[in-house]
């Protein structure tokens, strides 16, 4: 089966007096691993509850290719999704866990034995799941996704629990189906846990899309800056005025967002301001992300 694209469209979820989800509009390509980001409650997992079908908007509409997840006759064989890492019941075994799924996907027993192997939890298949760590049922949350074969992923917060070897795994399985062809959204709350897998970016804040592009522009977008301290920090900040530039505080010094250090280090000298600090700083994508969504938390 080709992948399907994935794409909401206008889509907006009210809970009483809260807006979680304030029309936003965005597609996954297929072939990618898109990193949906945003603070916590920033309405990222009540997006993909809609997306798949488990919450009603209350306006606009979401599609897997060209039609509603639901409206699939067997959605599992299309989208396979792992929202939470605590949606199991604790008496059942891993294994025993994925056969009561197959059944919904019409995966035989042997396909269990294999997904369970896959993950990396054979010698933990006949445990029971209440026993669990969180990285371990993580990996049963992916397997149980991966059910169907199915040609897109939605994962929640898939990094949750892993520890770094965990993290560089699922790093390589999602880069994995995406050259498959496969469609793979990723949803997280940090986006140093996703820079290195994604191809695309989809930021939203208080349930509003901010930023949507690849990962490349994302880049673009961090702005060199230059750290500056010293004993006059007004008259410092005037010269920075003056010249264009727009100096903000941090701590103890300035910062001046987009100016080489050599130039204001001249600037300063040429003004006859003391300096006792003068350094280049590399913005982050971290520090992108937190420009993007308001430094929300």
């Amino acid at each position: 089966m080709e992948a399907p694209g994935l794409a909401v469209e206008g889509i907006g979820k009210t809970f009483g007096a809260v807006r979680a989800v304030d029309d936003l509009t965005f597609a996954v390509r297929p072939g990618a691993v898109t990193g949906f980001l945003g603070p916590n409650g920033s309405g990222k997992t009540t997006t993909l509850r809609m997306l798949l079908g488990l919450t009603r908007p209350s306006q606009g509409r979401a599609l897997v290719g060209d039609r509603p997840y639901v409206d699939r006759p067997v959605p599992a064989s299309v989208v396979g999704a792992a929202l939470e890492a605590s949606s199991f019941h604790p008496g059942r075994t891993g294994l025993a866990h994925l056969e009561v799924y197959a059944a919904q996907t019409g995966a035989s027993r042997s396909r269990c034995r294999d997904l369970i192997e896959f993950v990396g939890l054979a010698p933990a298949a006949a445990r029971r799941v209440g026993g669990y760590s969180m990285g371990m049922r993580q990996r049963l949350g992916l397997a149980t996704a991966m059910l169907g074969d199915p040609p897109a992923i939605v994962l929640d917060e898939p990094a949750n629990g892993l520890d770094p070897e965990g993290i560089v795994w699922m790093r390589g399985l999602l880069r994995g189906f995406a050259a498959e062809g496969r469609t793979v959204l990723v949803s997280s709350h940090v986006l140093g846990e996703v820079q290195h897998t994604v191809d695309d970016v989809v930021v939203i804040a208080h349930g509003r899309l901010v930023h949507a592009s690849s990962l490349a522009e994302l880049r673009a977008l961090a702005v060199p800056e230059t750290y500056v301290e010293s004993p006059s920090p007004d008259a410092l900040s005037a010269m920075c005025r003056d010249r264009g530039w727009v100096p903000r505080s941090d701590g103890a010094g300035v910062l001046v967002p987009g100016a080489p250090a050599a130039e204001v280090g001249a600037a300063a000298y040429a003004a006859g301001i003391e300096l006792h600090q003068l350094a280049s700083r590399e913005p982050g994508l971290e520090d992108v992300f937190l420009r993007l969504t308001g430094g929300a938390t």
